[in-house]
């Protein structure tokens, strides 16, 4: 019997997270990572070799690697010597990977090879593009990093080229996928901007496989502020031009009293469910009192382990409707 074939959607650490939590699973994982970053070393690189940007990718292919933990600690491993630019060493290998192929999806290939990744790490674009919104009065930031500084309401974004296109093994594993997972992470600088390379808004209506996305715990600074998961969700289908998502998974539980008071010094309230709407949408709410995980500062995060669990019974029950659709 084939394994259910799985592709995440997104960047930052939300992804490599669920990856992480995935990968314990008899499933087939492909992630689909924005290289629209252009913060911190990624940036640096970025500016330096033009090419698309590698901390994200690098992260994920960390969560999924099968190498020994001293390895993968040493490919996550950041230099302090301002020489060497506070450079992660797993950056600085994909951009010698990708200055000797010239392709990044293939030297993301090769050095998943050398890592034993247990899945295939794909970035969305094949070029370095730059990241762009449109604000609530109808300015343009342009940059990953400046986006969230405006801390205005977000009306879209876009690339810079605008048409740039998704990398062919972005369109096949959506296309082959039984179930896409949306997320975690940032809802307009690292999951949107997967899903409007040229090529990608068309290939996930059309997809066959169920749709998930996972709604963040709480609202962020300069992106979703007073955001309820509905309005997640309706950010998703107002750039994808129609209703996609299948089923939603978000908390609900009361756990106002167990988080830091950072949250509430920075406007960072818990994203509301709003059941109503998101039914009005066509997505089904999955949750589990189990979801959320708050550590000893209060800081909180979804629990992987569970997360992860969530997908994969949601893979199984749906399997008879994924193989009708197919």
């Amino acid at each position: 019997m084939e394994k259910i074939k799985i592709t995440l959607v997104g960047g930052g650490t939300g992804l490599s997270v669920l990856a992480r939590g995935l990968r314990k699973y008899p499933v087939d994982i492909s992630a689909i990572i924005s290289v629209a970053d252009d913060g911190g070393s990624t940036g640096i690189i970025r500016d330096q070799i033009d090419m698309p940007a590698p901390g994200d990718i690098r992260n994920v292919m960390t969560a999924l690697s099968d190498v020994e933990t001293k390895l993968e600690n040493l490919f996550a491993y950041r230099f302090k010597k301002e020489a060497l630019g506070g450079h992660a060493l797993g950056n600085l290998m994909l951009a010698a990977m990708y200055d000797m192929t010239g392709d990044f999806a293939v030297a993301v290939k090769e050095l998943s090879k050398l890592l034993n990744v247990k899945g295939t790490v794909i970035p969305s674009t094949n070029i370095s593009p730059k990241l762009a919104a449109r604000m609530e009065d109808n300015s343009i930031i342009v940059g990953e990093s400046y986006i969230p500084e405006v801390k205005q309401k977000i009306e879209e974004v876009y690339l810079i080229p605008n048409d740039t296109v998704a990398t062919p093994e972005a369109i096949e594993a959506i296309e082959k996928s039984d179930v896409i997972v949306f997320g975690p992470g940032s809802l307009y600088t690292s999951i949107i901007p997967n899903l409007i390379p040229e090529g990608m808004k068309q290939t996930i209506c059309k997809a066959p496989g169920i749709k998930v996305f996972v709604s963040n715990i709480m609202t962020q600074i300069g992106e979703t502020v007073g955001y309820s998961a509905a309005d997640h969700l309706d950010a998703i289908n107002t750039h994808m031009g129609q209703n996609v998502i299948d089923f939603i998974i978000l908390n609900e539980e009361d756990i106002k009293g167990r988080i830091s008071d950072y949250y509430d010094r920075n406007d960072m309230t818990i994203v509301e469910s709003d059941r109503a709407r998101l039914k009005e949408m066509g997505a089904t709410v999955v949750t589990d009192h189990r979801l959320v995980e708050i550590d000893d500062d209060g800081a909180v995060r979804h629990d992987n382990k569970v997360l992860a669990e969530i997908i994969y019974d949601i893979a199984l029950r749906e399997i008879s409707t994924l193989q009708y659709k197919k």
